[in-house]
Parts: structure tokens; C-alpha cells; sequence
């Protein structure tokens, strides 16, 4: 990993996935928030890493017998394996949670291998198990049956729907307690860097809120006597850190 992919996820683990939405949708981008997703266990560090993605079609009762795992070439068992270190194993279930995607073995041993997390848009079976291990997991709701009773795996690292949202293999997935962002990948250090400016000033935001000021003016910034507060509290924070 280059230094500079270092800092933008350094960075993108220090602001909310609410702040990464606004910064999206002033690009022009407005369907980035995987739609019904929560975490298996929430109050926990923010997840980012870039996507790995496998992909499910509808399951076939001939093509999907509970011996096609001992095939090591299942792609479900592919992806668990090859998912590289620090990535997020993105997957499509097609928003359908009626049958898991995965279980605990299986993002036990993406933990155990350097697995940054992973999110599904259907289900986890074990959920409570996943839940106490130190990996993020996303998904819509616990699901008890295989996932073979409705999902076959089709396609490993290649473009997918999740949540309602197209994912491509090298997006910056990022994960908090509201849910999970995709950031383009080229889009992913400049998010980076106009989202830490944002939280700042959100930070700034907040303390004058509290204080009992009013958001006219403020939140928006179109107020001048505010704008050089902002700017002289800024200045400060800046020789607090040289």
C-alpha cells in the first residue's frame, strides 16, 4: 500500500459516513449509501478498506446440493480466501436475507487472514457469534438458512449490486454505526481530504451550538462576523498542531 493510499484511509476513518454522504452529493453523486444495511454490533472502529466483491444469482436445486462445497473451487469459499488483506468482502445477495451469505467460520477465517470487514446486503447466519469478533460486519438481518437454499455463487471480484448500489472492485468502502458508504476509488483521496475540512468545521459547528448560537449564518458559513471567528479558530487549531 502506497503512502498516500495510507493517509486517505487514515483520514476516511476520521469522519462519518453522514459527512462522506454530503461530500458525494456535492459531486454529483447521490445513490452511494448502501440502502438497508446496520451492523452486527455497533460502537465500533470505523471500517474502511477497498472492495472485494462476490457475487450470488438465484440458486438452482441441481446446481446446488450441499456437496458443491467440497468443490474448492466454490466461489464463495474463492472469495473467503482470496480476499486480500485490509480489503471489505462487498456481496450481492440481491437484497434477499431469506438465506445467509455467510456464517462465523467463514468471517472468522476472513478476521484470522487481515480482513478489513464485510457487508452483504442479505443476510449472516451465526449473527450473534460474528457479532463478538473483531471484524465489522454489515448486514439487513440474521438469517438461519445456508446460503445455498437461495444464493449460488457466480462471480468473484467483479462489478455488483449491493444494497441498491453499483460496487466496483477497488472502491473505498467505508462503515459506521449509520451504515456503509462507497467511495469511487479515484474519487476516494480528494472525499478524503475535503471530508476531514468538513468535520472540522463541523466540530466548530457544534461547539458554538452548544454555546447557544444560533445556525443562521453559522451552518451554512454565509455569515462574515462568523466566517472570521471560524477563521481565527482555525488558525489556532493550526499552530496547536505545528
Amino acid at each position: 500500500m502506497s503512502k498516500k493510499e495510507e493517509s486517505t484511509i487514515e483520514k476516511l476513518r476520521k469522519v462519518s459516513t453522514a459527512t462522506i454522504a454530503t461530500c458525494l452529493f456535492k459531486k454529483g453523486l447521490k445513490n452511494q449509501f448502501i440502502q438497508k444495511v446496520r451492523p452486527l454490533k455497533s460502537g465500533r472502529p470505523t471500517m474502511v478498506g477497498r472492495a472485494y466483491t462476490l457475487r450470488y444469482i438465484p440458486a438452482r436445486e441441481d446446481l446446488n446440493p450441499i456437496e458443491v462445497f467440497q468443490d474448492r473451487r466454490h466461489l464463495q469459499r474463492v472469495a473467503v480466501e482470496e480476499c486480500p488483506e485490509g480489503y471489505v468482502l462487498v456481496i450481492d445477495s440481491r437484497k434477499d436475507a431469506r438465506a445467509a451469505s455467510a456464517g462465523s467460520i467463514l468471517a472468522t477465517r476472513l478476521m484470522v487472514r487481515g480482513v478489513e470487514g464485510m457487508v452483504t446486503d442479505g443476510g449472516f447466519r451465526d449473527s450473534a457469534e460474528i457479532a463478538d469478533l473483531d471484524f465489522a460486519a454489515y448486514h439487513q438481518r440474521p438469517s438461519a438458512p445456508t446460503n445455498l437454499t437461495l444464493h449460488h455463487a457466480i462471480g468473484v471480484n467483479e462489478p455488483i449490486a449491493c444494497g441498491d448500489v453499483a460496487v466496483f472492485p477497488e472502491d473505498f468502502i467505508v462503515g459506521d454505526d449509520d451504515g456503509v458508504m462507497v467511495i469511487p476509488a479515484h474519487l476516494a483521496e480528494s472525499v478524503a481530504e475535503e471530508c476531514a475540512k468538513m468535520t472540522l468545521f463541523e466540530d466548530y459547528v457544534m461547539k458554538e451550538v452548544q454555546k447557544g448560537k444560533s445556525i443562521m449564518g453559522l451552518y451554512p458559513l454565509t455569515d462574515k462576523e462568523y466566517k472570521a471567528r471560524f477563521d481565527a479558530w482555525m488558525f489556532l487549531k493550526g499552530k496547536e498542531k505545528s
